[in-house]
């Protein structure tokens, strides 16, 4: 790739091209749309009020903040996993290579010194952050897997959904999985409850399947989505549990033991998915304040949880925005798109 031209931003930062693969830069539109850039005080560490990260040779489909805020990783179509620096010219400083299709859906995991990523070449994969290298491969699934996600604390734990229509366990000290969830549907997104005690499984059936791990067996279900649920994530405090569908909405359930039966407490709409049924990720910010989702319209949508309100559609990406994250510790939204781009801005909230 010929070295990119450093360009000048709405906001008027400079921002130079970063070496390795990859760009970084303003993207005008976004730039406009984020709430008065122009002169306005900033409130990240970011280089400019909006970087834009190139590299992937084909669609974007994942992306998560290391729990430290330094580093970001994305997976693509490509089948590469891409680790990135936050801050200065966000440099592409590692690629990961192993996966023969593309990755799926990628999590940092235990603290931020390994990632977890899934394709449908019927693998879930760990890595070591730090050097890069492949520390165990988990092939037992027998079609796609779709989704995967690690446990936040406690022992090595990985729950990952493919289209067996099997959720797995596993856990990276052992061999083999240690528990297979049977699903009438194929898998599409997976999740553990905060203290790992519980697994999130929902797909195609468009119910969310909540499986007590000690039986084994489902002692719950959250139902409301009329369509496809493609992706979900869980708020920092375990309470809630967010999940996206292709019914175009989004649905924050409430996971405290005592909640009332109808657990589905809020529904957000204004994004959208489309005829290429892309799996659509979402995220819950760190203080809970907020979610944001992934949407076929190219904009990066973020809602406020306590009115519902939707307080930024943000454009600027060329294709489906496949998964839009919040930073950990900064008001920074991360989305990455089927037009290969990455996108880091600064929010004024």
């Amino acid at each position: 790739m010929a070295a990119a031209v450093g360009k000048r931003g709405a906001a008027g930062e400079v921002v130079v091209a970063a070496p390795k693969r990859a760009r970084t830069g303003p993207s005008t539109e976004l730039v406009a749309a984020a709430a008065g850039a122009g002169g306005r005080e900033r409130k990240s560490s970011l280089e400019a009020p909006i970087m834009l990260c190139e590299g992937h040779q084909d669609a974007v489909l994942t992306m998560k903040f290391a729990p430290s805020g330094g580093a970001f990783a994305s997976g693509s179509q490509d089948r590469e996993v891409f680790l990135w620096s936050v801050q200065g010219e966000c440099e592409n400083y590692s690629v990961l290579k192993g996966h023969k299709k593309a990755v799926l859906e990628l999590h940092w995991a235990y603290g931020g010194e390994k990632l977890v990523s899934c394709s449908p070449d019927k693998t879930v994969r760990a890595w070591d952050a730090e050097t890069g290298a492949q520390v165990k491969k988990m092939n037992e699934h027998v079609s796609f897997v779709n989704t995967c996600c690690p446990a936040r604390r406690g022992p090595e734990l990985v729950v990952s959904g493919s289209d067996d229509c099997t959720a797995k366990l596993w856990d990276l000290r052992v061999k083999k999985s240690v528990q297979t969830m049977d699903e009438k549907y194929q898998v599409l997104a997976v999740g553990f409850s905060d203290a790992a005690d519980k697994i999130y499984a929902a797909g195609i059936e468009n119910v969310v399947n909540v499986y007590d791990m000690r039986k084994g067996a489902v002692e719950m279900q959250l139902a409301g989505h009329t369509d496809t649920v493609t992706g979900m994530d869980v708020s920092a405090d375990g309470d809630w549990l967010l999940t996206n569908a292709m019914d175009n909405t989004l649905r924050l359930w409430d996971l405290r033991p005592y909640a009332p039966q109808d657990r589905c407490t809020k529904v957000f709409t204004g994004h959208a998915h489309n005829f290429e049924k892309n799996l659509l990720k979402c995220a819950i910010s760190p203080d809970g304040k907020h979610v944001t989702a992934g949407s076929a319209d190219r904009n990066v949508h973020v809602w406020n949880v306590a009115s519902g309100e939707e307080l930024y559609r943000l454009p600027g990406q060329l294709g489906s925005v496949n998964e839009a994250v919040c930073h950990p510790t900064e008001p920074i939204i991360g989305s990455c798109g089927s037009d290969r781009k990455i996108f880091l801005g600064e929010l004024d909230i």
